[in-house]
C-alpha cells in the first residue's frame, strides 16, 4: 500500500485514536485541537505543519520527519525526540508541555522554545547550540555531554548545568538564576546580596 501526500489541509477537533490518521507526508498542513495520543507517527513526514492544542503524548516516532514544524500550545509528554528520521529535523516550540520527553543525541541546532514545560527532559548528548530557551522550566531537565554554545537561557528558570560535563562556551544566563551552573560547588549564594 502506497503511502499518501496530503498538502495544504486543515484538521480540526479530530480524534485521530478513534479516526485514524493516514500514513504519509503532510506539507503545509495545520492540525488543531486534535488527539493523538499513543498513536503509532512512525514513518509519517510533516514539512512547514503546524500543531495547535494538540495532544501529541506518549505518540511513537520512529523515524518520523519533522521539518519546519511548529508546535503551540500542545501536550506533549513522553516523546522520543531521538528516535525521529534526523535529516531537516526542525521544529519550534511555543506553550508546549513536554515533559519526561527525550533529546538523546538530536542535532537540534537554533531550536526555539518558548513560554514551555521541559520538566524532567533528558537533552543528554544533544546539539542544542544557538537555541533559544524563552521562559522555560528546566526543573530536573538532564544535561550531560551536551552542546550547549551561544544557547540562551536568560529568561528560564530552574536548570541544574554542569559546566564541567557540557559545552557552555558564549552561552547565556541570567545573573538571577547563576545557582543553576553553580549547584555541583556545593557552596551557598546569597540572592539577597
Amino acid at each position: 500500500m502506497k503511502d499518501i501526500y496530503i498538502s495544504d489541509e486543515n484538521f480540526e477537533n479530530v480524534d485521530f485514536t478513534q479516526k485514524l490518521l493516514e500514513k504519509g507526508e503532510y506539507e503545509n498542513c495545520t492540525f488543531r485541537n486534535c488527539n493523538f495520543e499513543y498513536l503509532d507517527l512512525s514513518g509519517f513526514n510533516f514539512n512547514d505543519c503546524e500543531f495547535v492544542g494538540c495532544n501529541l503524548s506518549m505518540v511513537k516516532l520512529i523515524g518520523t520527519a519533522f521539518r519546519d514544524v511548529n508546535f503551540k500550545e500542545c501536550k506533549m509528554f513522553g516523546l522520543q525526540f531521538n528516535d525521529c528520521n534526523d535529516f531537516g529535523l526542525s521544529f519550534r516550540f511555543e506553550g508546549c508541555s513536554l515533559n519526561s520527553s527525550v533529546f538523546y543525541k538530536t542535532s537540534i541546532k537554533k531550536t526555539v522554545f518558548k513560554d514551555s514545560k521541559l520538566v524532567e527532559v533528558d537533552f543528554t548528548e544533544c546539539d542544542l547550540s544557538n537555541a533559544i530557551f524563552n521562559m522555560c522550566d528546566f526543573s530536573g531537565a538532564v544535561f550531560d555531554n551536551t552542546n550547549l554554545e551561544k544557547a540562551d537561557f536568560r529568561t528560564s528558570v530552574n536548570y541544574s548545568i554542569d559546566p564541567s560535563q557540557n559545552r557552555l562556551k558564549k552561552a547565556k544566563f541570567s545573573l538571577s538564576e547563576i545557582h543553576g551552573l553553580l549547584y555541583k560547588l556545593n557552596i551557598e549564594i546569597d540572592k539577597n546580596s
